[in-house]
């Protein structure tokens, strides 16, 4: 029963509030593929669901500074409404490097930033906890992730490549030898830098895709989306979608095409 209530009430963290996403500044496009907001809207707690993407993230939420690790299923925080949170998202290959941890260790976890051992973690977190508001503490946080960035590490390149080919649904020919590696140094480069396997991330991508198309349109019949964003028929559209939101691709649908509330 429970399960089935979470089917019935809970809405994508993309639906819920007002989320923004902003290219970063040249010095971070190394390390981050972009900056973002969520405020979430007062008014009466609305379970969320926030979804797999293949994706970590480093988020500024409740006055702290927190990793995001890449998750394997829906995760359902308790959100406190009227809330801003800051982030930012790791470009594939950069977060390992720069958390100095492979992202097999905070998979399905959110860790505060200074429990990792980031030297700066206090000193960012009281700079921020100082911002009047969230435009001040966004532009902040931006400046303060520069700062870092100058000692970092550059991201691993051929991160970057397994995840465009997991994200592009097409198996490229010669991959293991482009990459210079056997199957078992890919699954292992994977884990450290996704914190799952290529299958995994490939199936997440796929997910992924069918949101996207969800996004664009509201039209389209469901038999569609799944041949366009890659599942064998629909039957394994609703499987999969279901183990990666608990939602049916039809809710999912229906969410996006909710009438969006002013700002």
């Amino acid at each position: 029963m429970a399960s089935e209530k979470r089917k019935d009430t809970a809405l994508l963290a993309a639906v819920a509030g007002r989320y923004r996403e902003y290219a970063p500044p040249p010095p971070l496009r190394r390390h981050f593929s972009r900056l973002w907001s969520h405020s979430l809207h007062d008014g009466p707690p609305a379970m969320v669901a926030i979804v797999p993407d293949g994706y970590c993230d480093l988020l500024w939420i409740d006055g702290r500074l927190v990793v995001a690790g890449p998750d394997r299923t829906a995760a359902f925080p308790v959100l406190r409404t009227g809330a801003t949170v800051i982030g930012a998202r790791f470009a594939p290959g950069a977060a390992a490097p720069w958390l100095k941890t492979p992202l097999s260790a905070p998979v399905g976890c959110s860790v505060p930033l200074a429990d990792i051992g980031w030297k700066d973690a206090a000193k960012f977190e009281a700079r921020l906890g100082d911002c009047r508001d969230p435009s001040e503490a966004m532009a902040l946080f931006g400046r303060l992730l520069e700062e870092a960035a100058r000692d970092e590490d550059e991201p691993a390149l051929d991160a970057a490549i397994i995840f465009d080919v997991a994200d592009s649904g097409r198996q490229t020919p010669g991959l293991f030898d482009r990459l210079g590696m056997s199957e078992r140094q890919l699954r292992r480069r994977c884990h450290h830098h996704f914190g799952y396997g290529a299958k995994t991330l490939e199936r997440i991508r796929r997910f992924q895709r069918f949101l996207d198309l969800c996004r664009r349109s509201d039209t389209m019949a469901l038999a569609h989306f799944a041949l366009e964003a890659g599942f064998a028929d629909q039957a394994h559209m609703t499987r999969e979608v279901g183990e990666f939101s608990s939602l049916t691709p039809a809710v999912i649908l229906g969410q996006f095409g909710m009438p969006k509330r002013p700002d």
